[in-house]
């Protein structure tokens, strides 16, 4: 499946919309993982590599969040987050494809990690990454397809 997305920069008046997205994707894993969800912890990790951050937007409203880190031998996934309203509709696995291609051609590695609660790890792995190590809480995956 295809989807026509587009990505921007985020800004400072993207703030609101980042702190409300990351607390319906994210607490309900932060609580089962028995880590704080306050609005202040979102906060913080909202503000993390912000300037690697994009906002996905699809038919012109945003929808999500792509934060990227892209260097010489690795393209590491900060954060990807779609509105829960449209997960499960290949979304994020068009966008982690897209994602993997770029990889390929450009012969990067791709690392990410993602709470052990969080049901995306399903999506990681049938796509190719693998769980190289962990931590209490997380999974850090490498894509190797």
């Amino acid at each position: 499946m295809s989807f026509n997305l587009q990505y921007r920069k985020a800004t400072e008046s993207d703030m609101n919309f980042l702190i409300h997205l990351r607390e319906k994707t994210m607490s309900e894993h932060y609580i089962s993982s028995n880590l704080p969800a306050t609005r202040e912890v979102h906060t913080q990790r909202v503000l993390y590599e912000y300037d690697k951050a994009n906002i996905v937007i699809f038919n012109n409203e945003p929808i999500g969040l792509l934060k990227i880190n892209r260097n010489k031998d690795t393209i590491y996934i900060i954060q990807l987050q779609i509105d829960p309203g449209l997960q499960g509709k290949g979304i994020g696995r068009f966008i982690l494809t897209e994602i993997i291609e770029e990889a390929k051609n450009s012969q990067k590695t791709i690392t990410l990690s993602v709470l052990k609660t969080n049901k995306a790890q399903h999506l990681y792995s049938s796509l190719g990454f693998v769980i190289i190590d962990e931590n209490d809480d997380s999974y850090f995956m490498e894509f190797q397809k």
